[in-house]
């Protein structure tokens, strides 16, 4: 058993390919999502033996706390150590996302949710306000409701298994898992053991139109929307002529192009509640 601190962003995706050199093989997160997303990158990037050998676990203490959520991981961190110890494991879907910052073409891997759009704006200023120190999903319910004052809802290209629409869209969300945002819902019908990502698309909805239908984000009903449409599939493409920000399991990444692709089973992990809510 090693222990291992992080002191900044990226820290865990070296430590975790440094471990899996030095022959460990489970991977405990003790933090948020994006620790666990870089526990996850670190397990992909690494050449020591194939993913599938990996087991990775989370004892929540972040802010959102959305993938252990699906799994009945408890927020009480001696629950979470019980998950841990009744050693269940199942296989675990990965998700893959290229897309463009300044330094070119880049690809990420997440386990639980991740998109492009409005999400990803929201998601951009609170990681900015979460590195100043405040974090909070008081915080992440403000820049929502702020962010639709400016938020412009773009033509976008949307290709879906070489399927190609266009639409004015407000957020596009891909999921393994079902929570993002602190317990919203996008991705409500998700599996994160199909071999499948489901797509949910917010078309043209207005401010008040958007405020209106919060509720809906969070009760698991968002795709009886007439505006939202749901997908489940292999791979997506995303492109507008306006560069759209995107982000991986909270983790605010570069801008489209983007694609997202699925990698059934790429990994284990511990579990509390097989039956997903």
């Amino acid at each position: 058993t090693e222990v291992r601190f992080t002191g900044r962003k990226g820290d865990a995706i070296g430590f975790s390919r440094d471990a899996a050199a030095e022959g460990f093989r489970k991977i405990i997160s003790v933090g948020g999502d994006g620790t666990l997303n870089e526990i996850v990158n670190g397990i992909f990037l690494q050449e020591a033996c194939p993913t599938t050998e990996f087991t990775v676990g989370m004892i929540p203490v972040g802010t959102g706390n959305d993938w252990g959520r699906m799994f009945g991981i408890p927020l009480v961190y001696e629950g979470a150590v019980k998950v841990l110890a009744d050693n269940k494991v199942m296989p675990h879907d990965v998700g893959t996302i290229t897309y463009y910052s300044s330094a070119g073409q880049e690809k990420r891997y997440f386990i639980n949710i991740a998109g492009v759009g409005f999400e990803a704006v929201v998601v951009r200023k609170t990681n900015r306000q979460k590195d100043k120190g405040r974090s909070s999903q008081a915080v992440y319910l403000y820049n929502l409701i702020s962010s639709l004052v400016s938020y412009h809802r773009p033509v976008v290209n949307i290709t879906i298994d070489g399927r190609t629409t266009s639409t004015k869209a407000f957020s596009i969300n891909v999921g393994n898992g079902r929570y993002c945002g602190g317990g919203m819902r996008q991705t409500p019908d998700a599996l994160p053991d199909d071999g499948l990502l489901d797509i949910t698309v917010i078309k043209d909805m207005g401010r008040i139109e958007v405020i209106k239908s919060l509720k809906i984000l969070y009760d698991g009903t968002i795709l009886s929307h007439p505006k939202i449409d749901g997908y489940r599939a292999n791979n997506l493409k995303v492109t507008c002529e306006t560069a759209l920000y995107a982000e991986a399991d909270g983790e605010s990444l570069g801008h489209t192009p983007a694609e997202f692709g699925i990698i059934p089973g790429g990994i284990n992990v511990f579990y509390g509640n097989r039956i997903i809510p």
